[in-house]
């Protein structure tokens, strides 16, 4: 075992629930939550299990997805967009449940918990199918074309099932307002796809070709 790569992981993984804590009961007032505790089971519990799973038989993959050091300047400002929806959207969530602010039902919350299990388990299969993704847009050594499961249905399943990560967290939550600023993450995710897909067509082969086989970006029949 890579000690210095579970080293890596273990302080990540550590990092993100403090931080995601911090943004949701801090806002809230009260660790009396159960919105919040919810969205912090479901994030974390399976994502501790995925990097148990890929430290064992993918840590190349593990390595890649700790790395988020981006080189595109467009992807740069893609990250802090991102990095500010995220922010935004907890603090929005907590402040919420302090000051008593319109919420959605319960069974909207566990709607959207099992909709976000979902959507994990879609991301696992697309990291099962794909071992060259990277957090960053870069054309790697030894890359080549995906065209098969997902990626013969829509060029870019991982951004799908970020899209219904990221917009279910807000319905766990029980948050109209932070549902609504979480929206802004189509625009932000558009934007990565065209500088993304720029740099496949130009440094990798066969993307091109792959563009005018699956038509689709992100959702079947829509974009």
């Amino acid at each position: 075992m890579n000690v210095e790569l579970l080293k890596a992981a273990l302080t990540k993984f550590a990092a993100g629930i403090v931080v995601m804590g911090l943004l949701l009961f801090l806002p809230a007032g009260t660790l009396r939550w159960w919105r919040g505790w919810l969205l912090m089971g479901i994030l974390f519990v399976p994502m501790f299990v995925a990097g148990l799973v890929m430290m064992g038989k993918a840590p190349d993959l593990l390595r890649k997805r700790l790395d988020a050091r981006e080189k595109e300047g467009k992807q740069r400002t893609v990250l802090a967009l991102s990095a500010l929806m995220f922010v935004a959207s907890f603090v929005v969530a907590g402040l919420g449940f302090r000051l008593g602010w319109p919420t959605l039902p319960a069974w909207a919350s566990h709607l959207g918990a099992v909709t976000f299990l979902m959507a994990y388990a879609l991301y696992a299969e697309v990291l099962r199918e794909n071992a060259f993704l990277s957090r960053t847009v870069e054309v790697q050594e030894g890359q080549r074309v995906i065209d098969t499961g997902l990626y013969g249905i829509v060029r870019h399943p991982m951004y799908s099932a970020t899209l219904l990560l990221f917009l279910s967290m807000p319905v766990v939550l029980g948050s109209p307002f932070s549902f609504a600023i979480m929206l802004t993450y189509l625009p932000i995710i558009a934007k990565r796809i065209h500088n993304e897909e720029s740099v496949l067509a130009k440094g990798l082969s066969g993307y091109r070709a792959y563009m005018g086989r699956v038509k689709w970006r992100l959702i079947p029949h829509v974009w």
